[in-house]
């Protein structure tokens, strides 16, 4: 089985040679003693990818590790009901890398799921930078045992959703397994010591145990997020609503679908584009385009099914105006709200991917 570890130093994802102790960092020479194993399954038969597969891992029973062994280890909530959702903005306060409209995104999104989905609060797990409990914040470690909290001991019948708005990035990828060469990663709080959630994890954490039965929602604003969960399919939408399936099956064969269940995720820009940062007042109060795009879409009750959802929210950023400052992901509420939706558009376009294909204009959205 390959196994992968993280380089010490610049957390490069390295594969680690059978029965070697410990690896040498090709990028920064560092080396780096086993640490993080990541087993990743063997490859499905082709005529698989899009099908249920009895014979792959089902997901872990409570209190199993998790692929990444990153099971929680903090007093997080017990599962409560069929709907869970992990909620994580981060603002990067008092760095460099501030962001404006993050932690009101967690905000608006707990706000829709328990008033408009029937979300019990109980069910919901926020991290942000205002939470006083310490695992609560999003850290990488933090965010990592959210994720597995979320899939953990999951039934058929059960929704869960995970919203992140934040920075996203890449990196280089190594293994062949992404067809533009990078992997898409999010950046947790304490990224620059730390270092970012690469999409591989992100895919073996909560995608690919996803029992048959289970649907999850993942709704991510961040920058370079189009592929961030590792689905096998992106919907190729030109703006007339005319769309095509890509196919990013990795050709190595590595599996990156489900155990059987449903996985559709809405990203803010595709995997080469940058989400907007726009604030039109210090005062104003801000919300990410993207996910301010999502709520918007429903609320006006636009998001029927998921191709009229994706398209109300391409729509609905195209025409929002601002103040351009590319490499975020906050627009200014306040001035979407005054212009009616006028102005000069944001240079981004939402993306959705699923791991399997489907009619998007007849399948209706639900969370």
């Amino acid at each position: 089985m390959l196994m992968l570890v993280n380089c010490s130093n610049c957390h490069t994802p390295l594969q680690l040679p059978t029965g070697a102790l410990s690896v040498r960092c090709a990028i920064c020479h560092a080396v780096t003693l086993i640490a993080e194993p990541r087993g990743l399954p063997p490859p499905p038969s082709p005529s698989s990818f899009t099908h249920y597969r009895p014979d792959y891992p089902r997901a872990p029973p409570p209190g199993a590790p998790s692929p990444y062994n990153h099971a929680p280890h903090g007093p997080l909530s017990s599962v409560h009901g069929s709907k869970r959702a992990v909620i994580c903005g981060i603002s990067y306060k008092n760095s460099r890398q501030e962001l404006k409209g993050c932690v009101n995104d967690a905000k608006c999104m707990k706000y829709l799921l328990v008033n408009r989905f029937n979300f019990p609060e109980s069910s919901i797990l926020m991290l942000t930078e205002e939470e006083a409990d310490p695992y609560r914040r999003p850290t990488k470690s933090n965010i990592r045992m959210a994720l597995y909290w979320l899939v953990q001991g999951c039934q058929p019948g059960d929704s869960l959703v995970f919203h992140y708005s934040g920075h996203g990035s890449q990196q280089r990828n190594y293994t062949g397994d992404e067809i533009d060469g990078y992997d898409e990663t999010l950046c947790p709080l304490d990224f620059e010591t730390q270092g970012m959630i690469v999409d591989d994890e992100i895919n073996a954490t909560i995608v690919r145990p996803l029992p048959l039965g289970v649907k999850l929602h993942a709704i991510i604003d961040a920058c370079h997020s189009g592929t961030v969960l590792d689905l096998p399919f992106l919907c190729r939408m030109d703006r007339n609503g005319r769309y095509f399936w890509e196919d990013h099956r990795p050709r190595t064969g590595v599996w990156k679908g489900t155990n059987g269940g449903q996985v559709i995720s809405f990203s803010g820009c595709d995997d080469d584009q940058t989400s907007a940062d726009t604030s039109a007042l210090s005062r104003v109060t801000s919300t990410g385009a993207m996910t301010y795009s999502f709520i918007q879409a429903i609320e006006r009750g636009q998001g029927t099914t998921y191709g009229a959802m994706l398209n109300s929210m391409r729509s609905i950023i195209r025409s929002t105006d601002g103040d351009l400052m590319g490499g975020g992901m906050v627009t200014s509420l306040l001035t979407m709200l005054l212009t009616g939706g006028s102005g000069v558009g944001l240079r981004q376009e939402p993306q959705l991917t699923a791991n399997e294909t489907f009619d998007v204009y007849a399948m209706p959205f639900s969370l």
